[in-house]
């Protein structure tokens, strides 16, 4: 039997999780610079450690209603090939182990072409998970717009 570990956020009240061999770092929210005609998804770029890299709201690629930054609010670094780029998410605070008999595949009502970054649902005490791959979450074209942006 397998196990991975998860780093858990959360957007509004919905908790996700994405392998933490993905994740490159999580940082506290920084103020972005807004890159004019960038595409609908991408909320700026910021400076992280001397990398401009640009930002994705997790929020606007979900359809969720955008909420207000707080002391909570985190980046999560990601590096897809040879670009990273940042993850708008509400709060990322826990790192969690799970074993494959806890994990389940999404559901057919949610997967399907344009949801091939959901990986599973993983089912904990009373927690349910939606287990993300966020190298997968943007489209070749939009990974593309984000080289533009860069």
């Amino acid at each position: 039997m397998e196990e991975m570990q998860l780093v858990v956020f959360k957007l509004e009240n919905e908790e996700y999780g994405i392998n933490i061999m993905q994740v490159q770092e999580i940082s506290p929210y920084q103020k972005l610079t807004k890159v004019p005609n960038s595409p609908a998804f991408v909320d700026g770029i910021v400076n992280l450690r001397g990398d401009v890299i640009p930002v994705v709201s997790l929020k606007k690629k979900f359809n969720l209603v955008e909420s207000e930054v707080t002391e909570l609010t985190r980046l999560i670094v990601i590096n897809n090939g040879n670009r990273r780029t940042g993850f708008i998410v509400d709060d990322a605070s826990e790192v969690i182990t799970i074993s494959d008999k806890d994990v389940e595949e999404a559901p057919p009502m949610i997967v399907g072409s344009d949801r091939k970054y959901i990986q599973g649902v993983g089912k904990l005490n009373n927690r349910i998970l939606i287990i993300l791959d966020l190298h997968k979450l943007l489209t070749e074209e939009e990974q593309n717009q984000l080289v533009d942006i860069q």
